[in-house]
């Protein structure tokens, strides 16, 4: 569902499920097995010092949000305060049980030298978090369960994208083919904008 707002984000995509137990997955095709991804990280809840309360606004439909898909934007990183808030945003989404991916497709700045992903895991953790040189681009899904794990892929600028999961509750998730939902937008492009945008061949 997309034009909702999130605990302060705009995201690109929500997943929201009925209000019956959290803890039940039913229905669709989610998987129990772990995501294959070049780099996978955890943290066991509770060891991260929360530094202030949240409010929590919900829908009077009373649906739960499940998870968040956000493509990170070079506004996101334009100052120093919108970086802030955009970390401190992910980490509170964590804290509330909330799974993220987070598509981050532009070269790391002076905010982020490794990307975003390293920006919220280090103030999530305390650790830091460094992609190789060679694909400094971070695409990263975040399980929020009891421990919350990422599961990063890094890419360089012109790669194919690969696919990614999106938890639905901890333990299950469903993998995100990127670079064909990349193509099947990229094909509903009308032909003079797509002569703008791509690069002359």
């Amino acid at each position: 569902m997309a034009e909702q707002v999130a605990a302060g984000f705009g995201p690109d995509l929500l997943t929201l499920q009925e209000h019956n137990n959290p803890n039940e997955a039913t229905g669709g095709t989610a998987t129990l097995t772990l995501p294959k991804t070049k780099h996978v990280l955890e943290q066991v809840r509770g060891l991260r010092q929360r530094r202030k309360g949240r409010v929590v606004v919900r829908h009077v439909s009373d649906d739960r949000i499940v998870a968040i898909l956000e493509i990170v934007s070079p506004g996101n990183k334009a100052s120093d305060r919108n970086f802030r808030d955009f970390v401190e945003k992910a980490c509170g989404l964590l804290d509330q049980r909330i799974h993220l991916v987070f598509l981050d497709p532009f070269p790391p700045g002076p905010r982020d030298p490794h990307g975003i992903h390293a920006a919220i895991w280090e103030e999530y953790t305390g650790a830091s978090f460094a992609p190789p040189a060679n694909e400094p681009l971070t695409l990263v899904s975040y399980e929020s369960g009891d421990v919350v794990r990422a599961y990063i892929e890094t890419l360089a600028v012109g790669d194919l994208l690969p696919e990614l999961p999106l938890f639905l509750a901890p333990g299950f998730y469903i993998q995100l083919p990127l670079e064909g939902m990349y193509q099947a937008a990229w094909e509903t492009v009308p032909a003079r904008w797509q002569r703008v945008i791509a690069p002359p061949s």
